[in-house]
């Protein structure tokens, strides 16, 4: 299937079909560099007339891209690193989670905003598992594609690293927070957005908490900010801006937001098919915690870390922030510690309860929480 006599560009596979990957399916089509794909999933007829559906629009639109469907079921490692072997992509996109971050979101308001306390660390079995799951078969395979991680890459990567499985890098998160951010700065400063830079240093829980609140929370982060190469004219007190993330710079949030992390993932997709060095922010390089500047090409994301600031210290305040979204500590195998006010909300709320867990554990704990969010569910329906 990946006949680079055919075509030059690189073949990227898309493995799990949701709203997200569907969107980000659209977008890589309407580029012809990135327009050589596949996509794969358990259902193969329903993908496949999701691709056609892109496929064609992306035809009106005047470019015809390429694109077939597999089966994959990430619950078969083995069948899956075979699929893997045959295909050989240059690229797999990872869409699939257990549980979408958005299905709380449909929750009455009031119970939403109660549950949402436990911020998202405690959910993490929901979104390792498969990750899991696929690296293992990636490594089974042979092949050696880049892998782009978007379920909870800022946790996933480093406890996949631990047992030397880490997706490449991942996508959204640190970088859906940098749009409007660079808006608020240009406002502040009278300059053009374009002439704005930023290198932000955050975890998931600074760039779901401040859209929000409009003030960063419990949250730490490192933020840096140049205007045409330079330090802008004056200081800017970051709660300025951050306080209209909430105001005049308030978006749409849930399904309709996943547009915004959509765009991101295409970024740091077309870096990689393009090899083009360009920078962006992403989740997880490496296997790294939380959130950093990179520069994208084919192999992945390296850091683009302002001056003055190191590698180690980027690290901790990532580790640092990770602890107000529920993860006390990652250890070096792997193992993760929850912070014991999140998981009291948890336990509280949905009689579910995890202090540490293993990685071999995720799966069993993912069908434990799965189950006990759907009763909860089922009683505020």
């Amino acid at each position: 299937m990946n006949d680079r006599s055919a075509s030059d560009k690189p073949l990227i596979m898309l493995v799990g079909m949701g709203d997200l990957s569907s969107r980000v399916l659209t977008m890589l089509l309407n580029d012809p560099a990135t327009s050589r794909l596949v996509v794969a999933g358990r259902d193969v007829e329903a993908i496949r007339r999701r691709a056609n559906l892109a496929r064609f629009t992306a035809a009106n639109l005047g470019v015809h891209g390429t694109v077939d469907a597999v089966h994959v079921d990430l619950h078969d490692v083995d069948a899956t690193a075979e699929t893997l072997a045959r295909v050989r992509p240059d690229i797999v996109f990872m869409g699939a989670s257990l549980q979408s971050w958005r299905i709380i979101t449909g929750l009455p308001p009031a119970v939403f905003d109660e549950l949402d306390q436990a911020q998202f660390g405690p959910w993490l079995p929901m979104h390792l598992t498969l990750n899991h799951l696929l690296m293992r078969a990636v490594q089974s395979s042979g092949a050696q594609p880049v892998v782009v991680n978007a379920a909870f890459p800022d946790a996933v990567g480093p406890v996949l690293d631990a047992v030397g499985l880490a997706p490449t890098v991942g996508v959204g998160n640190v970088a859906n927070i940098i749009p409007a951010l660079t808006f608020g700065f240009a406002d502040e400063l009278g300059v053009d957005p374009a002439a704005v830079r930023l290198r932000l240093v955050a975890q998931h829980y600074f760039s779901h908490y401040v859209p929000r609140a409009g003030d960063a929370g419990g949250g730490s982060y490192h933020l840096d900010v140049e205007v045409d190469g330079r330090a802008p004219s004056r200081d800017v007190p970051h709660t300025d801006v951050f306080g209209q993330l909430n105001g005049r710079l308030k978006r749409l949030g849930g399904v309709d937001g996943q547009l915004l992390t959509a765009s991101s993932a295409v970024r740091v997709l077309t870096g990689i098919a393009t090899d083009s060095g360009i920078h962006a922010h992403a989740p997880a390089p490496g296997g790294l915690p939380g959130g950093y500047p990179v520069r994208v090409g084919r192999h992945g994301a390296t850091l683009d870390l302002p001056a003055g600031l190191q590698r180690a210290e980027a690290v901790r305040i990532n580790e640092r922030c990770q602890a107000a979204d529920g993860i006390e500590h990652i250890d070096a195998d792997g193992t993760v510690t929850f912070t014991e006010p999140e998981m009291s909300i948890m336990r509280r709320l949905l009689g579910y309860e995890c202090k540490t867990m293993k990685l071999a554990d995720s799966a069993d704990h993912a069908d434990e929480l799965a189950a006990k969010y759907r009763a909860f569910a089922a009683v505020h329906a």
